[in-house]
């Protein structure tokens, strides 16, 4: 068995992890579909206007070196070296593709990167790739990113024309008219995305924008947000510690009070047990979402413009499936807390609803949870991994050398889609697998 680590996707948790075992003396294989390695669908496809949800100042992909990023801005662009800014996504992908480059060219014989399909996972540490490549090490490490959506995925649409279900698919948008009406299934991250491009392109039409309860995310403040100069509310109820967090916020702001969670929600998340993750999940997460994952000032300020002028409805209800009609697509929908039907009519509908996690259905993960290498985590979110990121067999034994890192990992850890915390989970499993 070759003593390399294998490292299946190159966005941004593999890369930086590949990286930094490079960096460590640990030979590293990093397998991507394509050759654009540390981009992954966040930078990859993002457009010049699209920007950061983090101030600049905590976006390193260095966990032990905080300024890491800040310092590469004021080398490489230094109109967005601006700390507190919030920086173009698409320059923040150059930020990573360098810092690869950089580990591959003081590494050359450790670190590698192949381009090609893993179709094949052996929880021995082998993967087979679609042009009969068979890879082997001593590890094997699934960073595979953010699916696409699959609220509105082909097979639930029938024969309906001009849905949309990802995106962030190539040429996604491409076909969407200047005057067409637009339906956005989900009113988070994804649905401002999309308009930002529509309206970047020209697009003068109306939009109407669906999801259960109809909240979009917050902003960030002109500034950054102290934390609370006060200790975690602590009860042994989750409704308690709700209660507690928000005569907190009240008392400090929301803002401050998110920044006093974010360094402990994964320790947090792992003190509840399944019953309470799935209580959270049920009642709590789309509040947490829109205040953890805020957006740039300037970003909000144009959603904001955009409901202003009548363009963009926000609705809560929930959808049924789209149909075509005379021409267009029908959306039937109930209000929140109604009973009777209403209709929603459009010329394209975007499936903005988020990443569509199903390991029994992914063709790696799906046969592992087959054949019992493999367990759902009891919250219902995605795999069942121990503390170090290992996967969980079905008799909850951990597979020595088959790890998940990155948004994957989300149902042990809660928090695992913002570089911050990836970052984080980096280091930790750094730490594991490199050489000591």
């Amino acid at each position: 068995m070759s003593d390399r680590i294998l490292i299946v996707g190159g966005g941004f948790s593999g890369a930086m992890l590949a990286a930094r075992l490079a960096e460590a003396g640990t030979a590293v294989s990093l397998i991507n579909r394509d050759d654009r390695f540390g981009l992954g669908v966040a930078y990859g496809a993002a457009e010049p206007w699209h920007l950061l949800n983090v101030r600049s100042a905590r976006m390193s992909a260095v966990a032990d070196r905080p300024d890491d990023f800040v310092r590469w801005l004021e080398a490489h662009a230094p109109g967005h070296a601006d700390p507190e800014g919030f920086a173009p996504r698409a320059v923040y992908g150059r930020y990573v593709q360098d810092r690869l480059a950089a580990a591959r060219a003081a590494a050359a014989d450790r670190l590698e990167t192949l381009t090609g399909e893993v179709v094949g996972l052996d929880p021995a540490g082998a993967v087979t790739l679609a042009d009969g490549r068979r890879l082997s090490g001593r590890a094997v490490v699934l960073a595979t990113g953010n699916p696409p959506p699959r609220t509105a995925a082909p097979g639930d649409t029938g024969s309906a024309a001009g849905v949309i279900p990802d995106a962030w698919a190539p040429g996604a948008l491409d076909g969407i008219r200047p005057q067409d009406d637009i339906l956005l299934v989900g009113t988070g991250l994804t649905m401002v995305d999309v308009l930002m491009t529509l309206e970047r392109r020209g697009w003068i039409g109306r939009a109407v924008a669906v999801s259960r309860r109809g909240l979009r995310p917050r902003a960030h403040g002109p500034r950054p947000d102290p934390k609370l100069d006060a200790p975690l509310p602590d009860h042994p109820r989750l409704s308690q510690r709700l209660a507690a967090a928000r005569a907190a916020a009240g008392d400090g702001g929301w803002r401050s009070l998110m920044e006093l969670y974010r360094p402990v929600t994964a320790d947090l998340w792992a003190t509840l047990d399944p019953e309470g993750q799935r209580r959270l999940l049920r009642h709590l997460r789309p509040w947490w979402d829109v205040h953890r994952h805020r957006l740039a000032p300037e970003v909000a300020a144009r959603i904001d413009a955009l409901v202003a002028a009548d363009r963009l409805q926000i609705l809560a209800g929930r959808i049924g499936r789209p149909r075509p009609a005379a021409g267009r697509l029908e959306l039937s929908w109930r209000p929140r807390g109604q009973t009777g039907e209403g209709r929603l009519v459009g010329d394209r509908l975007i499936d903005c609803s988020g990443p569509g996690h199903a390991p029994q259905d992914d063709p790696l993960t799906g046969p592992l949870l087959a054949a019992g290498a493999a367990r759902l985590h009891p919250n219902g979110l995605g795999l069942d991994l121990a503390p170090d990121g290992r996967i969980l067999a079905a008799d909850g034994r951990p597979q020595p050398g088959l790890f998940v890192l990155g948004p994957p990992a989300r149902a042990a850890f809660w928090e695992t889609i913002a570089v911050p915390d990836i970052r984080d989970r980096i280091a930790a499993l750094a730490g594991t697998l490199a050489p000591h």
